[in-house]
C-alpha cells in the first residue's frame, strides 16, 4: 500500500494526455477514480517514468483520440461512453448491445443522419436493351460528428473532414463500402428508421452516335431518425 501511495504522489495534480494525437488535460484524481481499470493501474500503481510519453512529455495512448472524450466524461460523471480497452467494466456493460422485446434504446443519442449516393446506369436508345444498373461511386454520411461515428465506427472515412469536434456537424464523411443495404442494415441495428427520401436525375448521350446508350446519373438522399 505504501508503494501505491508513493507512486501516486509522484504524479502532479494536473495530467496532460496525448491520445492518438488529441491532447487532454485532466486531474490525476479523475484518472484513478475507478479502481482496477487500466488508467487506475497506470496512474496509481506505476511511476511517471514507467509510462510512455510523447516528445512534449504528455502521457501517450495509441488509441482513438475522439473516443477518449467519452472515457473522461464517464470518469467525471459516471454516466457515458470505448471501455473494454481501459477495463472500465461497468461502462463496457452499459455499451454492450442488448436487444430487448420493446427495442429500448437506453441513453443513446437522438438525431438525424442523411445517407447520400450518386449512381449511374445506362439504357439503350431502342429501350429494348436491359438497363445496366447501378454504379454507386460513394456513399456519403451527413449529420452530427458524434452520431455518425457511433453508428458507423471504423467503416467511416473521415479523411475529407478530419479532427471534427464531436458536437459539430459534417457533410463530408463517406463510407468505406459501396453497398447501400449494408448502411441501411447498420442504421436499423442501432434504432434508426427512414423518415424521408429525395432523388434527382439527369440524362445524357455519351456521344453523337445514334446507337449509343443513354447514360443516366442520379443523386439520392435518405434521411434516418432516432428518437
Amino acid at each position: 500500500m505504501a508503494h501505491s501511495e508513493n507512486q501516486q504522489s509522484s504524479f502532479s495534480d494536473i495530467i496532460e494526455l496525448n491520445v492518438g494525437g488529441q491532447v487532454y488535460v485532466t486531474r490525476h484524481a479523475t484518472l484513478v477514480s475507478v479502481p482496477n481499470s487500466l488508467l487506475w493501474t497506470m496512474f496509481a500503481q506505476k511511476s511517471p517514468t514507467e509510462l510512455p510519453k510523447d516528445s512534449k512529455g504528455r502521457y501517450f495512448f495509441d488509441r482513438d483520440g475522439f473516443l477518449f472524450r467519452y472515457i473522461l466524461d464517464y470518469l467525471r460523471e459516471r454516466d457515458i461512453k470505448e471501455a473494454e480497452f481501459f477495463q472500465l467494466h461497468e461502462l463496457a456493460q452499459r455499451l454492450r448491445p442488448a436487444v430487448s422485446k420493446d427495442n429500448s434504446l437506453g441513453d443513446e443519442l437522438c438525431g438525424y443522419i442523411t445517407i447520400g449516393y450518386r449512381g449511374s446506369y445506362t439504357i439503350g436508345r431502342d429501350i429494348q436493351t436491359d438497363a445496366k444498373f447501378r454504379r454507386v461511386a460513394r456513399i456519403t454520411v451527413c449529420g452530427k460528428t458524434s452520431l455518425a461515428k457511433e453508428v458507423f465506427g471504423d467503416t467511416l472515412n473521415e479523411s475529407r473532414d478530419p479532427d471534427k469536434p464531436p458536437e459539430r456537424y459534417t457533410s463530408r464523411y463517406y463510407l468505406k463500402y459501396n453497398f447501400l443495404e449494408q448502411a441501411f442494415d447498420r442504421l436499423a441495428e442501432v434504432g434508426f428508421r427512414m423518415v424521408a427520401c429525395s432523388s434527382t436525375g439527369t440524362c445524357a448521350y455519351a456521344s453523337s452516335d445514334p446507337n449509343e446508350d443513354k447514360i443516366w446519373t442520379s443523386y439520392t438522399e435518405y434521411v434516418f431518425s432516432r428518437d
